[in-house]
């Protein structure tokens, strides 16, 4: 299904709120908001919502992706037992959102329950989690071997055909997946994304330390979005990573919590604009690690997402996004 061109409005961006109420629209204003806390040899940094955390000279950040799905829906319940977090939020049409995470904000599970009480699973890592067990998120593995054209590996969607980007985002893995990984192994293991094909979004970039995706960009979703619509179409549990990326300016933290939020950004465009279902992506901002264009100098090119579809890695499932 070809969707039609969006009608500009605001700037599709997540907009955190600072201690006194009031918006914070770039990572200048979020500086003053930030508290930091050690914990042993952990660095904790605290924003409005996210958490950085500094540990064995690496930064990861974490954020908790229901408050995105309240953008469109009403927050119904949240139970806390069993060191288990519930939080259900409804939409206009009747379907609910479940996510079930850890105390520490680490996804368990998260479903689709449709008006008919039918419910399409998402993501469903249950069977890793145990009470009070801490988990090594990062996955060792050699780089993938790759035996597709380099074209078709990462597909570049400022000269990609429309069937270039959805073939990329139902395609198998280029290397053999060896068991069902959790969304925090994906998120943070580079070797293990790497077996799945990507496509960069280079036809959308970010202002210097903004995460908004401005009005007169929006359009430039519309085949990503058609691409990713269609697999869902296909196969409605197909989950896809949203990655955001910046140039080599400016501190690690910063960068960080920037990019972290463009991939926010681009997912709630994606929704709000293109009605992708919410609970079907998922964001992770890398920080300047990733440059595409090798600078320490200011590079606009730098600031971008890229999306590639991970349910193979969740489900350990080596076939494509079609139908099964």
């Amino acid at each position: 299904m070809q969707h039609p061109p969006a009608a500009p409005t605001a700037p599709i961006a997540a907009q955190p709120v600072g201690a006194q109420g009031q918006p914070l629209r770039n990572v200048d204003a979020l500086r003053s908001e930030r508290r930091e806390e050690r914990q042993g040899d952990r660095l904790v940094i605290r924003e409005p919502d996210r958490m950085i955390i500094r540990e064995g000279g690496q930064f990861i950040i974490r954020h908790n992706e229901t408050d995105r799905f309240r953008y469109f829906g009403r927050e119904l319940a949240v139970d806390r037992r069993g060191g288990l977090v519930t939080t259900i939020v409804e939409r206009p049409d009747g379907s609910r959102i479940i996510s079930v995470t850890d105390e520490n904000g680490r996804l368990i599970r998260r479903a689709r329950k449709l008006p008919d009480g039918r419910e399409i699973v998402i993501i469903d890592n249950r069977d890793t989690w145990r009470p009070g067990v801490t988990v090594n998120y990062f996955v060792d593995l050699p780089p993938p071997v790759v035996r597709i054209p380099p074209e078709r590996y990462i597909v570049e969607a400022e000269r990609a055909r429309p069937e270039d980007i959805y073939a990329a985002l139902i395609a198998p893995p280029v290397d053999r997946i060896e068991r069902r990984y959790t969304l925090e192994e994906i998120r943070y293991s580079p070797r293990l994304r790497e077996r799945m094909p990507r496509v960069d979004v280079d036809t959308i970039t970010f202002d210097s330390g903004s995460w908004e995706v401005t009005p007169d960009q929006i359009n430039n979703l519309a085949v990503i979005a058609d691409g990713i619509g269609r697999a869902i179409g296909q196969n409605p549990s197909e989950v896809f990573l949203i990655e955001g990326h910046t140039d080599a300016v400016g501190s690690d933290v910063d960068n960080l919590s920037l990019s972290d939020r463009r991939a926010e950004s681009v997912a709630l465009a994606l929704s709000q604009q293109f009605q992708i279902p919410a609970e079907n992506l998922t964001s992770q901002g890398y920080g300047e690690q990733y440059l595409k264009i090798p600078t320490q100098a200011a590079e606009r090119q730098n600031r971008r997402v890229t999306v590639r579809r991970i349910t193979p890695l969740l489900t350990g499932d080596q076939r494509t996004g079609q139908a099964r």
